[in-house]
């Protein structure tokens, strides 16, 4: 189950299944202004950067880290998932040196960050291994198998997948991801088949796509046990006031994080 939490101000959802500090960040709780009101984490999209880095810096608290001091991910909607250590700590709005879709990493206090505004957003966590993952999952990411090469990394740093507990967040739901052939089409090739309830074709030719469920139903094939997959119910598109949603905005809008930290 998601719960709403507001830490001075600072409004997100956390999942009860995950074991450790997590969030997935709302619009609310930050002092962008304008198109970008309020909690904008996206440092690429207009904003004025003293407002981006103060909403970093408040985020950032939530996880009991400075500025300076989380991971990040640079998405290029691929499959590639960084293992990340001290050594990858990002200077707040600086350049990030490297593209990977998904970080893991077994470091103790260190934050990891993925971005979305309508994709999904996975948060992973092995605590026994100590092994967490944040993983990008939009449809081209997802059925590239971009939860199975997170799970490979995971399990190359000693987790397993019968230990591993998975929170995927708020993202656009069937009801509002409406597509062409080819996303279903690649769905079935990614899931072999495995999508009774995924996939719904409209009259008019267009499908509806439960990309949450897909992935949910991937981290099965891949041995975590459903009883240990928590799904968001919320839709972005649909409560675009309350998170950013690249549909609703037709690109105008700024961004919201998955962060989660051992």
């Amino acid at each position: 189950m998601f719960v709403e939490e507001n830490e001075n101000g600072l409004v997100y959802m956390r999942s009860e299944i995950l074991p450790v500090r997590h969030a997935f960040t709302t619009r609310y709780g930050g002092v962008s202004t304008g198109e970008w009101a309020t909690l904008n984490l996206g440092s690429n999209r207009g904003d004025d950067p003293e407002a981006v880095r103060e909403n970093y810096r408040r985020v950032a608290a939530l996880f009991g880290a400075g500025i300076d001091g989380c991971c990040v991910t640079r998405q290029v909607h691929g499959t590639e998932v960084r293992v990340v250590t001290e050594q990858d700590r990002h200077v707040c709005l600086s350049t990030v040196p490297y593209e990977a879709d998904g970080l893991v990493t077994n470091v103790h206090g260190l934050p990891i960050f993925c971005f979305v505004a309508d994709c999904v957003p996975t948060l992973l966590c092995d605590s026994e291994a100590g092994v967490i993952a944040a993983v990008h999952c939009g449809w081209r990411s997802s059925v590239g198998d971009i939860l199975g090469e997170a799970l490979r990394k995971m399990r190359a740093l000693g987790a397993e997948s019968r230990n591993i507990r998975a929170a995927i967040g708020p993202s656009i739901g069937k009801c509002c991801f409406e597509t062409d052939r080819d996303v279903p089409d690649a769905i079935e090739a990614w899931l072999c088949g495995e999508t009774a309830g995924l996939i719904e074709r409209r009259a008019d030719g267009k499908y509806l796509v439960d990309l949450r469920g897909a992935n949910a139903r991937r981290l099965m094939q891949l041995g975590v046990p459903a009883s240990q997959i928590d799904v968001s119910d919320e839709c972005t598109f649909c409560s675009h006031d309350k998170y950013w949603s690249h549909r609703y905005t037709h690109g105008r809008r700024g961004s919201q994080a998955a962060g989660i930290v051992l």
